[in-house]
């Protein structure tokens, strides 16, 4: 919704001077078809109109999909997306909607989008945005159909497949006030993929359960932490069951906000089983209810509620768990029910800091990690033996050194190893405490070796730890281990299948272990399907131009290596060693030939 008159305005915003602040974003540009003719016609009446649908649609379902609504101007609407996913999606179900609300509306009445997403840089300034990415959005509006939708190449590639419309490609488009041309897509709203399309999961040989995030009934939406938090602690102490196959939190957490068909969630995710509820809180009384579903009947198998103090919060999660694992496998042991059970501090106030820091880090963007490092170590202060806080922080360290998220000084590096063993020193029976001090251990000090040993440990904890498959994955693929990685990697796939993080990780170390065992036309393919959902990873296109030198195709891989260097001007081999240290000896040195082949320089 960018009004016309004001959309020239639009795209000759500069930059402003001085220190600006950048940021890669998701824009999404819509305006009414036919405003002006509309507003001729009966000026009142377009104008209560349209303030009920931003009111009743429009609004809500950009707040739904984690926009921000940046400005309104008359008849347009610009808003903010972290996610690419997640702003089609919004522009897909608001179109759809509108189509519905337009059905008894006569044609010369209706209130018609159109709609245009480009995902690029943008700068921020006093919550206002600006840049190519803004002024692509604009023009991709201006092509759009009434009631359609327009995106840009670069949004084709990162959402295919990942929503259920098709796309007619119309070609590169030259678009006013942007000297290259802009490769088009035109969503086909009324033509959904088939379902056949993603093939059903199988059903693992034993009991399998998704918990779905609950409903945060306290009344309120700053307590939405503590309810996710309740969540994470009873999909553990489930998933610690070994006679279970359990859904890692990451990809349940993908219908969070959304009605549910717990069929539709069941099949998507391969499951039988789908545990729903809701949390209330009032002063220091909780609530947790909770239904468990067998989705291939529809069938409520069992319904319960908890009620108790916030002092016994860790007993009530423990309650609901066993009484779940129970109501599944009515064989399983009360025993093992407690073995599973964590109480990971006595603190009530450590703990809250904790989630908080635990919500903060899965947001995977620099300021989230910052605030998660400062969260835990404010939980550490108060509690210093509590060791899943003391994984965090090296966990969060070693995401800030992947992305360049500013430098890391020695006393960070040296705090973060210090914490990891301290937190596997202290916490034998959790897996996700254990996996990201392991983790953390090998990418900032190398040591392999205890790292593997920790891994083995979690897993025997908790055999549905997605998230320590992943590093199990990751670890052999360094260590010249491609086999034993890639089945790793993918049990972790087959646990965590709509995590967008366990994807994109999983298959850029895929892409390495094939690398390694020098497979390279399978590295390509699995660097490709990463730069796919991720197409500015540095470490992909690295794997991609190392694998194209060694088959012979050097030009190829000197045009790889040009985009690699545009994004990193400063990439040389020397640096690449330093940040590969850990690697395999012969690993690494396939690496630098094929990366030198292509003309990194030294």
């Amino acid at each position: 919704m960018v009004n016309k008159a004001n959309r020239g305005s639009i795209v000759a915003m500069k930059s402003p001077p001085g220190r600006v602040e950048r940021r890669l974003a998701a824009i999404l540009a819509a305006d009414v078809a036919g405003y002006s003719r509309l507003m001729e016609a009966d000026e009142e009446g377009t104008l209560a109109a349209l303030r009920a649908v931003r009111r009743e649609l429009a609004d809500p379902k950009i707040a739904e999909h984690r926009g921000r609504i940046v400005k309104t101007t008359g008849d347009g609407l610009l808003a903010e997306f972290a996610s690419v996913v997640d702003a089609a999606r919004c522009a897909v179900e608001v179109q759809r909607e509108m189509t519905e609300r337009n059905a008894s509306v006569p044609a010369d009445k209706r209130i018609e989008f159109r709609i245009g997403i480009h995902q690029g840089d943008i700068i921020v300034e006093d919550g206002d945005i600006f840049g190519d990415g803004v002024n692509l959005a604009a023009r991709l509006e201006g092509l759009a159909d009434p009631g359609g939708i327009c995106v840009s190449g670069r949004v084709h590639d990162d959402i295919a497949g990942r929503l259920d419309v098709g796309f007619e490609d119309l070609g590169e488009q030259q678009v006013k006030n942007i000297s290259r041309p802009v490769r088009v897509f035109r969503a086909q709203l009324g033509t959904p993929r088939a379902a056949a399309e993603t093939p059903a999961l199988t059903l693992p040989d034993k009991p399998s359960l998704a918990v779905l995030p609950f409903q945060n009934m306290t009344g309120d939406a700053e307590q939405e932490y503590f309810v996710d938090g309740m969540v994470e602690e009873i999909t553990t102490a489930i998933a610690r069951l070994p006679s279970l196959f359990v859904i890692a939190r990451n990809s349940a957490f993908t219908y969070k906000g959304k009605p549910v068909d717990v069929k539709q969630v069941a099949q998507e995710l391969g499951v039988r089983y789908v545990l729903e509820g809701s949390v209330r809180k009032a002063g220091n009384r909780v609530r947790i209810t909770g239904q468990l579903v067998d989705a291939t009947t529809g069938t409520h198998i069992w319904a319960d509620r908890f009620d108790g103090a916030l002092d016994d919060i860790f007993e009530l999660q423990d309650r609901v768990a066993s009484s779940v694992a129970g109501a599944i496998e009515p064989k399983l042991r009360q025993s093992e029910i407690e073995r599973a059970s964590r109480k990971p501090t006595a603190n009530l106030t450590a703990y809250d800091l904790y989630l908080r820091a635990f919500a903060q880090s899965y947001r995977y963007i620099e300021e989230g990690v910052t605030e998660a490092v400062v969260l835990a170590r404010q939980a550490l202060a108060i509690d210093p033996s509590y060791a899943p806080a003391a994984a965090l922080v090296g966990r969060c360290r070693v995401l800030q050194r992947q992305q360049g998220w500013g430098a890391l000084l020695g006393e960070d590096i040296a705090e973060a190893c210090r914490l990891a063993r301290q937190a596997l020193e202290a916490e034998r029976d959790d897996a996700e405490t254990i996996w990201q001090a392991a983790w953390t251990l090998f990418l900032l000090a190398g040591e392999a070796a205890m790292a593997a040993a920790a891994l083995d440990r979690a897993l025997t904890l908790n055999p549905n730890a997605a998230h320590a498959w992943v590093t199990r994955g990751t670890i052999h693929a360094w260590r010249n281990q491609p086999e034993a990685a890639i089945e790793a990697l993918e049990r972790a796939r087959r646990l965590s299948p709509f995590d967008p993080y366990t994807f994109f990780i999983c298959a850029l170390n895929i892409a390495f272990a094939h690398l390694a065992a020098r497979r390279f036309g399978l590295a390509i393919e699995w660097a490709d399907r990463t730069l796919h959902d991720q197409p500015r990873t540095v470490s992909a296109m690295r794997i991609k131009v190392a694998a194209l030198a060694h088959l012979g195709r050097l030009d190829e891989a000197r045009a790889e290596l040009s985009r690699m260097l545009a994004i990193g001007p400063k990439l040389t081999i020397a640096g690449y060693r330093e940040y590969a240290r850990f690697l395999a000896p012969e690993v690494l040195e396939l690496n630098v030939t094929g990366l030198r082949l292509a003309g990194l320089p030294e």
